[in-house]
């Protein structure tokens, strides 16, 4: 969830470049477990490595789905251990080398599962493992839950063979805990690091999947969004990220904010990779009635056309007051569309959402009382209600709150059912609004899809004040309107990354792919991160 652009401001509204470059932003060092180390030497020998790639490993005898496991388990330990300290894992599955060891059988017995067979991931701590492993939301209140069972996401993740590493931090609560919060902190996790340049913030909610993924812990990750947390994290870390139409993955045993917003999604470093998880995790579950109407496909690899842009009308989003950077970026950019064969169309779509962002907060404060209560009341949790977490969090204010409360959560417990004509009201003018307008822009002007600079460049951490306003957010549209979003690297400023953003209507997952594929090919704006200690270092 990113509260502090779309939803507060209403606007693409630029940021000084003084603000940007910012030299020192350095947190309290009670935000992180540890000090940075600045002698770290990056020469991990998975660095970059794709799903091909390890398959191709795996395939030839190079590497076993449990050596490669074993590389990224220590991979994780030296980066948090004697390296840059991220911060991004939350905790270590112990049957991960069980579960490479199964894969490794079924592949000598050649019973090959599809392209996750032996690939390591991780997954976001608000996502339910019904194993050793704990499901949180970053919160110390939920430090007693083990979930019952793999939400339905996990459990086809477990049918495709991949190897769950572990969980990765997050903005506590998806970043739905205050509004005065700052974006990859939570109780249990404390602080994660944008592994590009180590005092900026990797964005929530998503954080810790974010940061992992850039800084190679793993292969591919999944992320969850309401409202920017997929997208925002994979643009400040340099990848490709997706959020589906809502219903196109399963939100059961997923801790929620809201019902009508909410969706998991793939975050990778490559527009294939994010393709190949997206269709091993998409189906219908009975248990999230939003699945019901979708229309998943069984690969979306399909779409990964190198000429995917020749001859679409692509509609961008038009800019006031940006920085120059960013506008740099943006223009060249839109260089590269139109030189792969788009015309580009400029849009406004911003000015006819501008003053819904205050009824979509009150959807998600209703929807998330509601969700949470149910959730709870399932869980394998002392805790049963919201309103035995906001006691909980009081009664241990100094470890639960050191640096922000929880008025969020308190808004929320205050309001009542989803049958008050407030939430319906807000309900239709936050989505309805936003779905009419997508599909007024993409029909008027004929369009493939609306694309734009994704978000702003990363922000300091700072846990006293919060997070601040990094200029714009451009998940705030497809978001309310349960739209597909898809963002992919567009370049970076002093190693600080911004990706560009394509979104259109329901059920475009396998266009969007094809658009974002191609402007990737011809872009190749992806780098390593190189753990710079500030923006001079």
């Amino acid at each position: 969830m990113q509260r502090r652009n779309f939803l507060k401001t209403g606007s693409l509204a630029g940021l000084s470049l003084a603000t940007l470059v910012s030299a020192s932003c350095k947190q309290p060092s009670a935000a992180t477990k540890t000090e940075s180390n600045n002698s770290f030497t990056d020469n991990f020998e998975l660095n970059e490595a794709t799903i091909a790639d390890l398959q191709k490993k795996m395939e030839t005898g190079t590497h076993t789905s449990r050596s490669i496991t074993e590389l990224y388990l220590k991979r994780i330990d030296a980066i948090d251990k004697n390296g840059p300290k991220l911060n991004a894992v939350i905790e270590l599955n112990k049957s991960a080398l069980d579960m490479a060891d199964n894969m490794d059988k079924e592949r000598k017995a050649k019973r090959l599962r599809g392209p996750l067979h032996g690939i390591p991931i991780l997954i976001k701590d608000n996502i339910d493992t019904g194993d050793n492993m704990h499901t949180t939301a970053g919160s110390l209140a939920l430090s007693d839950n083990f979930a019952k069972q793999d939400a339905f996401i996990v459990h086809k993740l477990r049918q495709a063979g991949a190897v769950i590493l572990g969980k990765t931090n997050l903005s506590e609560w998806a970043n739905f805990r205050s509004e005065h919060a700052t974006s990859g902190w939570s109780s249990r996790g404390l602080q994660t690091k944008c592994p590009y340049v180590l005092d900026r913030n990797p964005s929530g909610s998503s954080a810790g999947s974010g940061s992992a993924t850039a800084a190679n812990l793993c292969a591919i990750a999944i992320g969850t969004e309401t409202n920017g947390s997929i997208v925002s994290p994979a643009s400040v870390n340099g990848l490709v990220g997706i959020k589906p139409t809502v219903g196109l993955w399963s939100r059961s045993g997923i801790i929620p904010i809201s019902k009508t917003q909410d969706t998991a999604g793939p975050m990778a470093r490559t527009v294939k990779d994010a393709a190949i998880l997206l269709a091993a995790l998409a189906g219908t579950d009975a248990a999230d009635d939003a699945t019901l109407k979708s229309k998943p496909e069984k690969d979306y690899t399909k779409y990964l056309d190198a000429n995917g842009l020749k001859g679409k009308r692509i509609g961008i989003e038009k800019l006031d007051e940006v920085n120059p950077a960013t506008k740099k970026l943006l223009d060249d950019a839109i260089a590269i569309l139109k030189k792969q064969g788009a015309e580009v169309v400029e849009v406004e779509l911003y000015k006819q959402l501008k003053e819904i962002g205050h009824a979509e907060f009150r959807v998600l404060l209703y929807e998330f009382k509601d969700g949470v209560n149910r959730y709870l009341g399932k869980a394998n949790s002392k805790m049963k209600n919201l309103a035995d977490v906001i006691a909980y969090n009081k009664q241990h204010e100094d470890k639960a709150m050191p640096f922000f409360k929880q008025d969020t959560l308190e808004q929320a417990e205050a309001l009542g059912g989803l049958g008050s004509k407030e939430y319906l009201d807000a309900l239709n003018k936050s989505q309805g609004t936003s779905r009419k307008a997508i599909d007024a822009i993409l029909k008027d002007n004929k369009l493939d899809a609306i694309a734009g600079p994704t978000n702003g460049f990363a922000g300091c951490i700072d846990l006293i004040n919060g997070d601040y306003d990094n200029g714009f957010s451009f998940s705030g549209p497809a978001a309310m309107a349960g739209y597909p979003h898809i963002t992919v690297p567009m370049g970076s400023w002093h190693d600080l990354q911004m990706g560009l953003s394509f979104f259109s209507t329901a059920w475009s997952e396998g266009e969007l792919i094809r658009l974002a594929y191609a402007y990737e090919q011809a872009s190749k704006k992806r780098v390593a991160p190189k753990f710079k200690t500030d923006l001079f270092a």
